[in-house]
């Protein structure tokens, strides 16, 4: 829940692992009235955020999650990755494991192409950071062969440095730079470094079938987390009194390294530095797909940290911009009981909508229906109720799993459905919303992913729909018509 709590002192002597101290709001000069507009504005315009964190100072003065995201548990970055990876590769600079100007090819000379161009033999690292490759078209990466030898073998019609291109695969060559310099992937480089200092407990980074951490993306980690990175370029990489960061990778990263558009309203077209987005507002981020984001705000000693499964990634941005920013005041505000009490009690709600019961349950009870051979590889499904909760079951893949749906609250537990064909941890809420129809919203609240599953029932058959809220292809699975035997 967002909530604004009083002062806490944190002695300097505190475990590495203590969480970012709480303060309120007026305390850091921020003004919880203009805060609670942002959030109202959010909750209301933006379909869905997950969490967010905002930091003054360095103390947290405001934090949420929208039920059914909770503090303690991990969320999928995307894209924000990145920013943990291009620390990684400054970390190897600064122990001269690795040099901006390395080429690439030369990096890995058992995966070279046969005839390499000569654009291929001038990339080096810097490129890679800059996503000044020269490549045209984004390297295709995937399969069980060697990711490293795919992107080699990518043309490169450009001349690295002179054309932008955002390109993931480009982040995967710096892990894979980091792990052939130091032996390690870069999971493994940044925990004693970066994570273990900050406090960041089991991070998790999925990696490519020769066991290279992804880079572009897969590493998931909590809200807080993401705000105590922020947090640390702020401090232009110092933590507790020590260097984790060095001071002039924490600049050049940040700084604009390549002119990517020129639209005046677009957080996109701001420039790029290492891995890093500069923003408006003299602002800089990592941000991540569907709404990840970590928004470092140098000229107001601020950091704000959001997870989310958006569409529209600007429409985020600009709130922050025109709700947020303005709350930022240049010295400490009297204090405002009232308007914090406020703040508190509008965000104990913070929630994801919920399925509404409006319609007769279907005499379903004790059926099971059965699926035709399909590519959501859903074999059969059951809905059970009792006392106005759902057990909803469903084989998929041939493993059974089931969660309980209640119209009134969000019940967690672990379940699989079409793109999560393993089961994975998940809440769920569901009701019938009309007639012979069960809607089942169910949130994978480790990603940004959420599943609306409507039940249509008639006689001895079922329609089963199913929307996502996002996707990089199409939201709408297949429908499906099962029946009973």
């Amino acid at each position: 829940m967002l909530r604004s709590l009083p002062v806490v002192l944190v002695a300097s002597s505190l475990a590495m692992a203590a969480p970012l101290p709480r303060s309120a709001p007026e305390s850091k000069g921020v003004s919880s009235t203009k805060v609670l507009e942002f959030v109202d504005a959010a909750d209301a315009t933006i379909d869905s955020l997950h969490s967010v964190m905002i930091v003054r100072s360095g103390s947290v003065v405001a934090e949420g999650w929208w039920a059914p995201y909770r503090a303690e548990t991990k969320h999928s970055l995307f894209s924000l990755s990145k920013s943990f990876t291009s620390t990684a590769v400054g970390l190897a600079i600064d122990e001269k494991k690795l040099s901006l100007d390395d080429e690439v090819l030369k990096l890995f000379p058992d995966d070279a192409p046969a005839s390499p161009s000569s654009n291929l033999k001038a990339m080096r690292i810097r490129d890679l950071l800059r996503m000044n490759t020269g490549h045209q078209t984004e390297p295709p990466l995937r399969g069980e062969g060697s990711w490293t030898k795919a992107f080699l073998a990518h043309p490169v019609p450009f001349k690295p440095g002179a054309h932008f291109l955002y390109n993931t695969p480009a982040t995967y060559m710096q892990s894979a730079a980091v792990q052939k310099a130091t032996g390690q992937t870069v999971l493994d480089y940044l925990k004693p470094k970066l994570f273990e200092p900050l406090g960041i407990e089991q991070p998790s980074w999925d990696t490519s079938p020769q066991g290279i951490s992804l880079g572009g993306y897969g590493l998931s980690i909590r809200t807080e987390d993401i705000a105590k990175f922020g947090q640390l370029y702020l401090q232009k990489g110092s933590w507790n009194g020590k260097q984790l960061v060095p001071a002039a990778w924490v600049e050049e990263a940040t700084a604009m390294q390549t002119s990517n558009g020129s639209n005046p309203k677009s957080d996109w077209d701001q420039g790029y530095g290492y891995q890093f987005w500069r923003s408006r507002n003299k602002a800089y981020r990592g941000d991540g797909a569907f709404g990840q984001y970590c928004i470092v705000l140098p000229e107001h000693d601020a950091v704000v940290a959001i997870t989310g499964g958006v569409k529209d990634m600007q429409a985020v941005l600009n709130l922050v911009w025109d709700k947020l920013l303005p709350a930022f005041e240049a010295k400490p505000l009297n204090e405002d009981a009232a308007a914090a009490k406020k703040l508190a009690d509008a965000t104990k709600s913070l929630a994801i909508r919920k399925p509404v019961a409006k319609g007769t349950p279907a005499t379903v009870d004790g059926k099971v229906f059965e699926f035709p051979k399909n590519a959501l590889k859903l074999e059969y499904i059951s809905v059970t109720s009792k006392d106005g909760v759902a057990k909803f079951v469903a084989n998929v893949a041939g493993k059974e799993g089931a969660i309980e749906c209640s119209p009134k609250e969000w019940t967690h537990g672990k379940f699989a459905w079409s793109r999560f064909a393993d089961s994975a941890p998940a809440a769920a809420s569901g009701a019938w919303t009309a007639d012979g129809t069960f809607t089942a919203k169910i949130c994978f609240d480790e990603t940004p992913f959420i599943a609306t599953v409507r039940l249509t029932f008639a006689g001895n058959e079922v329609k089963c729909a199913t929307e996502w809220n996002v996707g990089f292809g199409s939201v709408k699975d297949e429908v499906l018509t099962g029946k009973t035997k």
